[in-house]
């Protein structure tokens, strides 16, 4: 039976097609973009101001207990051949978990294989959100082969969304930015992966600049989101649109079930304090809206989904993403606590360890109905705008 994260990866393609990204030499991967998927239907999207409450099905849960707590393994990390600065995989290792080598430090989650399933599985959940789609911009129709945009994916992770954008608009010019190289080698030939840190100055020129830029999940990686924003929109082209997809680093529930998950709520609390001492402050989704609109962007729109930990919701849509999102806060629980806990907060890996359980045990139970929200968040920079120049 295929687990959520065998869903979530992509089918098997062959290399015709396709060529070596040359700004990286990441791992050979049988997994290229995600295949077609179907919608789910009746998911509507809310505002924040005025969540809609998720409907219960009390029959959710299976009879045996122990069906609803999955556990997958993961194949051993692919041989690596080496284009680039070997520096670059001179990975750190700490509790057991991977982190990247390049300006160690600045990102707080691992790299490792467990972290790529789930930034893939995070994937699928963020596309079955949108009905299959990759984003929420209105960008021109993928069969207008005119269309050459550049599009730009900071984050980029496993490069799963910048491939699949690549394979959608096979005329334009994708190029995803991380400080892993953990993309799959063979890519769509407009498919481009540069390690680097989008925190330093861009250094775009002002024929490089962008029809579209998307971010995901980067809460928690800046220290400075103004001037992220900035950059963002001196490197978009007049008229160009910025897509930010973001989750909240917090717990919600319609009813007492956050009283009556302390180890979450302990969680949820000490990992934005942590975050905040570190200097880059992970619960900040909520925030977004507002600074893309101090940056100048028009016609800045949000849409907000409520998605349920576990297969409680009576909705069949929440139901289907419930399954998915209980497998991913488990191991997001995994890939968020070590670092700051004890790097931070100076937890014992012991501590650390009996934290995560607590709380995956709790994401686990029949008796609670816990929360979790998605942001899309869209803007355009102004044809007229003034502000300063091109990253260059």
């Amino acid at each position: 039976m295929a687990t959520p994260i065998d869903q979530a990866k992509s089918p098997s393609t062959s290399p015709k097609g396709k060529e070596k990204s040359p700004s990286v030499s990441p791992r050979h991967s049988p997994s290229q973009s995600a295949g077609p998927m179907t919608p789910l239907a009746g998911l509507v999207a809310g505002d924040a101001d005025n969540p809609v409450p998720v409907q219960v099905d009390h029959d959710a849960y299976p009879d045996d207990p122990a069906d609803v707590d999955s556990t997958y393994g993961s194949d051993q990390d692919s041989a690596y051949t080496g284009s680039i600065t070997s520096s670059i995989y001179n990975y750190q290792y700490e509790n057991g978990r991977r982190y990247h080598a390049y300006r160690e430090g600045q990102y707080v989650l691992p790299n490792d294989q467990q972290e790529q399933e789930r930034l893939d599985l995070q994937h699928h959940i963020w596309r079955l959100l949108i009905g299959g789609r990759l984003f929420t911009a209105p960008l021109p129709s993928m069969a207008n082969e005119e269309d050459e945009l550049r599009i730009l994916d900071l984050g980029t992770g496993t490069g799963i969304w910048a491939i699949d954008m690549a394979d959608e608009f096979p005329n334009a010019s994708v190029f995803g930015v991380d400080l892993s190289p953990i993309q799959p080698e063979w890519v769509p030939n407009n498919c481009r992966f540069h390690v680097d840190d989008y925190e330093d100055q861009w250094t775009y020129h002002e024929d490089e600049k962008f029809d579209y830029i998307h971010g995901r999940a980067l809460s928690g990686t800046s220290a400075d989101w103004p001037r992220f924003y900035q950059q963002v929109m001196e490197n978009l082209k007049p008229g160009g649109w910025l897509e930010m997809q973001e989750y909240d680093a917090w717990i919600f529930s319609d009813d007492d079930s956050c009283d009556r998950a302390p180890w979450t709520m302990e969680w949820v609390d000490k990992l934005d304090a942590a975050s905040r001492m570190y200097g880059k402050q992970i619960n900040v989704a909520r925030y977004q809206k507002q600074w893309i609109i101090d940056a100048g962007f028009e016609d800045v729109e949000e849409k907000v989904y409520r998605i349920p930990i576990g297969p409680w919701a009576k909705d069949p849509t929440l139901k289907e993403l419930g399954k998915f999102e209980l497998t991913h806060m488990q191991m997001s629980v995994d890939s968020h606590t070590p670092a700051l806990f004890t790097r931070v907060l100076n937890y014992s890996k012991d501590q650390a360890d009996v934290l995560m359980e607590g709380v995956k045990r709790e994401f686990r139970s029949r008796d609670l109905r816990l929360i979790t929200t998605y942001r899309f968040i869209v803007g355009r920079k102004p044809l007229n705008w003034q502000g300063g120049g091109g990253g260059v």
